[in-house]
């Protein structure tokens, strides 16, 4: 299991990677996250809305209301052009990140 850190760390960079593969509601968003995590991130619904609350206060995603044939009204969120932009400095974060751990822990002994 994750870290209480590392999860509110990259909560972040997830939802807007979620939505970078497209639109999508709260519940619809758990489950991406628990699928593309192999289970590990379990979120809960009261943990998601106020980052997506969030998000959207910065605009980096935006919502409507979709109604959806065969069921009932549902908020859809979608990444806006500054969430591609902050996605992308995230990205480039994580990835600097994740090399500077490989060094430290000769992960990739190739670049040694």
């Amino acid at each position: 299991m994750y870290s209480k850190e590392l999860v509110g760390a990259s909560t972040v960079p997830i939802i807007l990677s979620v939505l970078s593969r497209g639109d999508n509601y709260g519940y619809a968003i758990i489950k991406e996250v628990l699928k593309f995590s192999g289970g590990q991130l379990d979120w809960s619904e009261p943990m998601l809305y106020p980052v997506l609350h969030r998000l959207e206060k910065k605009s980096l995603i935006q919502s409507e209301w979709r109604i959806v044939e065969g069921s009932r009204k549902r908020k859809y969120y979608s990444i806006t052009n500054a969430g591609k932009e902050a996605l992308n400095d995230k990205k480039e974060e994580w990835i600097s990140m994740i090399q500077v751990f490989n060094q430290l822990w000769n992960l990739n002994p190739s670049q040694s």
